[in-house]
């Protein structure tokens, strides 16, 4: 039996929900810093068991490391025998330095219908969405057309070690029989002139691809001395060196097929054509998007922190800095050896963590779903593909064989400048924008 259309008393409590429970999770410092797990981590996970709960669920809590806590749920279909669906989020965030902020950035302040707070974008928006989703099936009985698989996973912000990767390496079961993953960073619309100039088409972009990352650090060595004796061999020059050397490379602009296929989609839809020798022209028109689509370019290296030496008199032995390297599908091992060609002899290039770069499919029926949840609700709007210059839990999944796309549905405002909203100031979601997510997202899950 298909999930019954809503009534207007449900599609109100469903919009409510999702903001609300974005609110609530945006007031619960989650911040992962890294090695240390943040203040909220395990509070925030025992607040989404206690909304699962209330409606009768029982999900399953992970907790690998202190505080570090996953929540699966399994919600079984119709069709046992179809290959489920992984919908997951993740509860923690990047620090924010309230200084910093207009508004405080764990008080969920809403403010001429925005909604502001560490994580409204990154990605308690979606948490809230996906929470009001399955809430919803539970008070009304409904079993959805196949198995989904919720998922909130611990640590994604430092890599996913003692969350999606931890699922990964000991607990694949848990995603057993799922064929197919949607999350974050993808689905938000961006505005573009129509080519026959009779106004505008909102597009939204569907996450098909992701780079690749390779966290490390370069460790240069040298000769220890005095800081009044010359030394050729000093650490902390060779550093320099070679972090010189990596920044002033010019990495080549190379159009991959998902981005040439979201480029000759804008093409179709505002006639503007796109010059691969003069793409700054063209990028503009990616308005909100800008910065992930022109992150997703070329390859990139960038060094993030740097550790030397412990007094001003004394020349260490050792310097380190630490980098952050993207690379676009299949340049992995091209990217990583022309780093350390870079760096020189004397600089080791130490590898801490590699997130794969991949594609899902784009001609498939779970993207037609996807394209027709959209349109139900935006009529005469488009779904287009693009890679992702950043990275998501879907990296660890696809490893499993299971296709992930970023759906977290958006309709936002055609001047909002949504990609620096991500790990920044003032991050900020309308709260129309959530409402619309959570009627779409329950869309794609009744028909998919």
């Amino acid at each position: 039996m298909p999930i019954a259309e809503p009534t207007a008393d449900e599609l109100a409590l469903l919009q409510e929900e999702a903001v609300r429970i974005a609110r609530d999770l945006i007031r619960i410092d989650t911040s992962n810093y890294g090695e240390d797990p943040g203040p909220g981590e395990r509070e925030a996970a025992d607040y989404v068991v206690a909304l699962l709960r209330e409606v009768g669920y029982e999900p399953e809590v992970f907790e690998p490391a202190p505080g570090r806590t996953t929540v699966h749920l399994r919600i079984e279909g119709e069709d046992r025998e179809r290959g489920g669906l992984v919908i997951h989020g993740h509860l923690d965030v990047v620090p924010a330095n309230a200084e910093d902020w207009t508004h405080d950035p764990f008080g969920a302040e809403i403010v001429d219908g925005m909604l502001y707070g560490r994580g409204a974008v990154d990605m308690k928006d979606m948490d809230g969405m996906i929470l009001a989703v399955v809430r919803h099936l539970a008070r009304t009985g409904q079993k959805p057309p196949r198995d989904l698989v919720i998922i909130m996973f611990a640590d994604e912000e430092a890599g996913g070690t003692w969350g999606s990767r931890w699922l990964e390496a000991e607990r694949s079961d848990l995603v057993a029989g799922c064929t197919e993953a949607i999350s974050e960073v993808g689905g938000y619309s961006v505005t573009l002139p129509r080519a026959d100039g009779d106004g505008e088409t909102r597009a939204y972009l569907l996450q098909t691809a992701e780079k690749g990352y390779a966290w490390g650090r370069l460790r240069a060595t040298g000769r220890a001395g005095h800081g009044s004796v010359p030394n050729d061999e000093n650490a902390i020059v060779r550093l320099a060196r070679a972090i010189a050397a990596i920044d002033e490379h010019d990495f080549p602009l190379e159009y991959v097929a998902t981005v040439r296929t979201l480029f000759d989609r804008v093409t179709e839809i505002t006639g503007e054509g796109w010059d691969g020798d003069d793409i700054e022209a063209f990028l503009p028109l990616m308005g909100g998007a800008r910065q992930f689509v022109a992150g997703t370019l070329r390859d990139s290296v960038n060094v993030t922190t740097l550790k030397a030496g412990y007094k001003g008199n004394v020349i260490p032995q050792t310097a380190e800095a630490s980098f952050d390297c993207r690379f676009l599908p299949g340049h992995e091992d091209e990217v990583l050896s022309l780093v350390r060609e870079l760096a020189g002899e004397d600089v080791e290039v130490i590898v801490d963590k590699i997130g794969i770069a991949y594609d899902s499919p784009e001609d498939t029926p779970f993207v037609d779903a996807m394209r027709e949840a959209i349109r139900a609700e935006d009529p005469g709007a488009e779904l287009v593909p693009y890679c992702l210059s950043a990275g998501t839990d879907n990296k660890q999944l696809k490893s499993l064989g299971i296709d992930g796309y970023g759906f977290a549905p958006l309709q936002l405002p055609a001047d909002l400048d949504f990609a620096p909203l991500f790990h920044g100031v003032d991050e900020r979601v309308p709260i129309a924008a959530i409402e619309f997510g959570a009627r779409v997202l329950l869309r794609l899950v009744r028909t998919c």
